[in-house]
C-alpha cells in the first residue's frame, strides 16, 4: 500500500513539474522576418502577430497575390520552425535540472 501511495505522489509531482515546464515554454517567442513580412510565434505555436511592410503589399497591388501568399506562408513556417527549435533546446535545459528527469530515471 505504501508503494502505491508513493507512486501516486510521484505521478502528482510529475504532473506539477510538467505544467510548470509548459508554462515556461509558453513564454518563449520567436520572430521571423523575410521579404517585409514578420511573424511572431509563441512556444505553444500560437501565432501572436503578423506584420506586413508596404513593400510586401506591393506584390498584391502589382497583381501577384500568389507570390505574397507564398512569402507569408514561408515567414509563418520559418517562425514556427524557430520556436520549435528554441523550445526543444529550452526543454532539454529544463529537464537537466528538474525533478521530472530524476523521476523518469534520467
Amino acid at each position: 500500500m505504501a508503494k502505491m501511495f508513493e507512486q501516486v505522489k510521484q505521478a502528482m509531482q510529475m504532473r506539477k513539474e510538467a505544467k510548470r515546464m509548459q508554462a515556461e515554454i509558453e513564454k518563449i517567442t520567436c520572430e521571423y522576418t523575410n521579404g517585409g513580412i514578420t511573424a511572431v510565434v509563441r512556444g505553444d505555436f500560437t501565432v501572436m502577430s503578423i506584420k506586413v511592410a508596404p513593400e510586401a503589399l506591393a506584390e498584391v497591388v502589382a497583381g501577384k497575390p500568389d507570390r505574397f501568399e507564398t512569402m507569408l506562408t514561408n515567414v509563418v513556417n520559418g517562425a514556427i520552425k524557430s520556436v520549435k527549435q528554441r523550445t526543444q533546446e529550452h526543454m532539454a535545459k529544463m529537464m537537466q535540472g528538474s525533478d521530472l528527469a530524476s523521476m523518469l530515471g534520467g
